[in-house]
This record gives C-alpha cells, sequence and structure tokens, in this order.
C-alpha cells in the first residue's frame, strides 16, 4: 500500500464509457492517498478526461509496442516499461489477462502491490459497472466509495447555464457505437425542427467520424446561426462544449456517460442494454424505454421529457 510518497498506476484501456465508468477508481485513489503521484496508463485521447477533473497527474498510452512482450509467457520484457513498472508503489489493472500473463510479467521487474480487476462487469449478474470496478478497492480498505463518476471542469457555464443569458443550448448526440442503439435519424429529424420553431434552443450536435453525413443532414434543419456541429473534436473540447449547454439528449454512449459525469441534466433514449449494469449514474439523467423498442419512442414523448426537464 502507497504511503505519502508511493506512486499509483491505474491501467485502463476499453471505449469512452468503459473509462467513464472507472472513474470513481480514480477519486477513490485520490481521496484515499491524496499524497501519493497518481498515473493512468490507457489510450490517450480518453484517458486523458482524468486530468480534466485533477484525477490523475500524468496519462500513459497503453499502446506503446513493447508493452506487447508483457503478454507472452517467458518473454523479454521492454528495459524501458520494466523500469517504469517498477517505480509504482500499487499497480491497479483492469486489462483483460485471463491466464495472469500479464501480472506475472510485471512481477517479474516491480514490487508492487498488484491488484488485477474486472476487464468487464458481468452483465447476468445485474451489479452496476462502476460498482464492480470499485469491488478491488476493497483489498485497500477502500469501502462505500462514492460510485457516480465525476469530472469538475471549475469552468462557469457562460453560454446556457447564467441566468442572464439568452441563449440556451440542447447537446444532442443522435448517435452511439452501434446502430441498434440509435433512435431513427428521421425522428431526430422532426425532434430538431419541432424544437427550432418553438423554442429558442440553440443546439450543440455531437458526434465522431463515422456520424458525419448524419450530422450534417440534421444540421441543414436548423437555422445555421442556432447550431453548431462537434465533429471527431478531441474529448476535452467535447466536455467543454457539453458543459456550456442547459440540457442533453442521447443514446446508450460513451458521450452520454461524459454528459452525465459532468452532471448535466439529461434524457437518455435507452435500448437493449443491462440498464443495471450500463445506465449513467449520474442523478440528472433520466432513461425513456419502449417495451417495443427504440424506434417505438415517439417525437412527442422525447419533446414533452425535454420541456419537462425545463430545457425550453
Amino acid at each position: 500500500m502507497p504511503d505519502s510518497r508511493g506512486k499509483i498506476l491505474v491501467i485502463r484501456g476499453g471505449a469512452i464509457g468503459d473509462f467513464i465508468l472507472t472513474l470513481p477508481v480514480l477519486a477513490a485513489l485520490r481521496q484515499q492517498f491524496p499524497n501519493a503521484r497518481l498515473e493512468v496508463l490507457g489510450y490517450p485521447h480518453i484517458a486523458q478526461l482524468a486530468l480534466l477533473g485533477g484525477l490523475a497527474d500524468q496519462v500513459q498510452s497503453i499502446e506503446a509496442r513493447p508493452l506487447a512482450g508483457f503478454f507472452a509467457q517467458r518473454s523479454s520484457l521492454d528495459g524501458r516499461l520494466a523500469e517504469y513498472f517498477a517505480g509504482f508503489a500499487l499497480i491497479i489493472s483492469y486489462l483483460y489477462d485471463p491466464d495472469n500473463v500479464f501480472q506475472e510479467n510485471v512481477a517479474r521487474c516491480s514490487k508492487a502491490q498488484f491488484i488485477a480487476g474486472p476487464h468487464r462487469p458481468n452483465e447476468n449478474e445485474s451489479v452496476h459497472a462502476t460498482d464492480v470496478f470499485l469491488k478491488p478497492l476493497e483489498r485497500l480498505a477502500i469501502f462505500d466509495a462514492d460510485a457516480a463518476p465525476r469530472i469538475n471542469l471549475n469552468a462557469a457555464r457562460n453560454v446556457a447555464g447564467a441566468e442572464n443569458s439568452v441563449s440556451r443550448w440542447l447537446a444532442c448526440h443522435p448517435g452511439s457505437g452501434s446502430e441498434r442503439k440509435n433512435w431513427p435519424e428521421e425522428n431526430w429529424a422532426t425532434l430538431l425542427q419541432r424544437l427550432a420553431d418553438k423554442t429558442g434552443l440553440q443546439f450543440l450536435l455531437l458526434g465522431g467520424e463515422a456520424e458525419g453525413e448524419r450530422l450534417a443532414r440534421l444540421a441543414a434543419l436548423v437555422p445555421p446561426n442556432r447550431i453548431k456541429v462537434a465533429q471527431s473534436l478531441p474529448l476535452p473540447e467535447v466536455a467543454a462544449l457539453i458543459g456550456e449547454c442547459q440540457f442533453y439528449v442521447g443514446h446508450d454512449s460513451g458521450i452520454t456517460h461524459l454528459a452525465a459525469a459532468l452532471g448535466l441534466p439529461g434524457l437518455v433514449l435507452w435500448g437493449g442494454t443491462n440498464e443495471s449494469v450500463w445506465r449513467p449514474r449520474g442523478q440528472q439523467m433520466s432513461l425513456l424505454r419502449n417495451a417495443h423498442g427504440l424506434a417505438a419512442i415517439s417525437v412527442e414523448e422525447v419533446e414533452g421529457q425535454i420541456r419537462m426537464g425545463k430545457a425550453v
């Protein structure tokens, strides 16, 4: 267990949502060991989210080619990486390592206490992902940690959040990692047109490279002076833009988990994913479902929920 001079390493791959759902682990470690240096080994474009709220001191890339040797038995280990791992008092890994090969190789070069966490939750157990990822910390006498991912930007919401602002922004993410999680595009189109006609809202459309054409089609339905398209931006920039908004609407996606971690109130159009495991932990995020599937959720229902959420 690290002392005040120790260093802690958390290793976490996975997609945006997986990483955000692991943020409570970083927050709990930060609280338990406030003087320890906390580093993350992960995908830099995602793991940099941990730097935003001060949950980590540094991020290293998990994509380094020499790391592959640590997943092979009796391999020759890269000297620089061996020295890197040797510098930590505690290593917590959420990598997929069913045969403990990675753990054993780290032990060859580091005396750090090693805690292996699960790569993914077992959905059959219906335990929320954040609780699953926090469970290994009980070995460090960390119990009852805050299970809600939180990112504090420490920035005033001077676009949509200020009471004296005439601009009100609605963040919309009409995509996800899978089409089966998406509300039909024609429904999004109708919703945006209705809100543009009936309200003074301004719209932030969010998406990645694969959603570019969809974003362009939807953006064309709204007056250009009332819409901003944020496509394939670095996650810190996406977080800053979402943080300026008043309300969020999206699907089961990593960006939805980001909005929830930022504390934004919102509405999640939920498909068939196990919500007891994967739903956003933000208290201000509501889920809207239909027993007949996403396509059965009407535009009227979504518009009504947005109005109830006081976005308009």
